[in-house]
């Protein structure tokens, strides 16, 4: 069989090497405009270093990368089949009598294969590392300043108005909480800021804090407990972990406690759907690269080609991220809105493939 023979190997070597040329590319830009990013936001701010910056942006970076993936496989997917264009390889290898089925088998045996490991290894190390950047940028910047995209989420307590910069996927407890308290005219009374905050027994449980009160010094505490109103389901709801935080092996979970907490899970169904669907989605890239790519030998006109592929990539994602909105909505199923996207591409690519090489 081609998959296990020397040419199987060699062009799943190629396949690879494209596609983590491109990742690699694309971690360093993604890395130094976050850190660009983060730099701007530390100008005014005294003692933060720059280890502390990117770090930040280095912990970020992977769950960027991980929504960029399909577009990853695009485009290494077209390097790679242009540079055996290019070479001739591929004429060499239809003289042989090899079909193009034949040679792509193992570009989309490796699609798979990294879908898989994406899914149940890439997700959880992404969301981890981004869970602890939000930590890191709660406790650099603390509530003086909040990234753009993330403007950090409010509720109101009883007599106090809680803000926090990020929450802890794995026990609940909030990062970069600001506590304002007030009195009953509405006056304000003191301010508590503090690395994180979990509520239990009807009380935030606060660790390394500091109290602002108008006109006195400020107070440091190792830990104190701030009275709250509010219940656990009230506060899940208000705060409720982004789906795209939740690692691929604590969704069933997540999805069971929304649900048994009477909340909305839609998100995290679809969330898990779209992991699941992910090597699918990888193999209709390969197969929309192969069907821009493989005659570019043979009919030239390189930038018509990246045009092509460009624009079917997009295209894609334009239908994906409509889809996940429907699904997010409860208007389609969770799994017909993450399956349906990655399937239609699947069978255009297999479609015109079948037509442009066999007639």
């Amino acid at each position: 069989m081609i998959l296990t023979s020397t040419l199987g190997r060699y062009l799943s070597k190629r396949f690879l090497i494209a596609v983590v040329g491109v990742l690699a590319f694309l971690f360093v830009m993604v890395f130094l405009l976050d850190f660009a990013d983060t730099t701007r936001r530390a100008g005014d701010l005294p003692r933060v270093s720059i280890g502390s910056i990117a770090s930040i942006s280095a912990l970020r970076t992977p769950s960027v990368i991980e929504q960029t993936l399909p577009f990853v496989f695009l485009f290494g997917a077209i390097i790679c089949f242009v540079n055996l264009s290019l070479r001739l390889e591929l004429v060499v290898m239809r003289a042989a009598g090899l079909s193009v089925w034949q040679f792509l088998a193992p570009p989309l045996v490796c699609a798979i294969a990294l879908g898989i490991l994406f899914a149940i290894g890439f997700n959880p190390l992404s969301a981890a590392m981004k869970s602890r950047s939000d930590v890191l940028d709660a406790r650099v910047f603390g509530s003086r300043q909040v990234r753009d995209d993330d403007k950090g989420r409010w509720i109101r307590d009883g007599q106090a108005v809680i803000h926090t910069l990020a929450e802890n996927s794995d026990d609940g407890s909030l990062s970069g909480i600001t506590i304002y308290a007030l009195d009953a005219d509405g006056r304000f009374v003191r301010r508590l800021e503090a690395d994180t905050a979990k509520l239990d027994n009807g009380a935030w449980h606060l660790s390394k804090v500091q109290e602002f009160i108008p006109n006195q010094p400020v107070k440091p505490y190792e830990t104190i407990d701030f009275p709250s109103n509010l219940t656990k389901k009230q506060v899940d709801q208000k705060f409720a972990v982004s789906a795209d935080s939740v690692s691929f092996w604590r969704l069933p979970a997540a999805i069971a406690q929304q649900g048994a907490a009477g909340l909305e899970a839609n998100d995290y169904r679809l969330q898990y759907q779209t992991l699941l669907a992910r090597p699918m989605l990888l193999v209709a890239m390969v197969l929309i690269a192969a069907t821009v790519s493989l005659r570019f030998a043979r009919l030239g006109g390189i930038g018509m080609m990246i045009l092509s592929g460009i624009g079917a990539g997009f295209l894609l994602y334009v239908v994906t991220k409509m889809a996940k909105d429907l699904g997010i909505a409860g208007l389609v199923a969770p799994a017909i809105a993450a399956w349906t996207p990655a399937a239609i591409a699947a069978l255009i690519g297999f479609t015109v493939l079948l037509n442009q090489e066999d007639g």
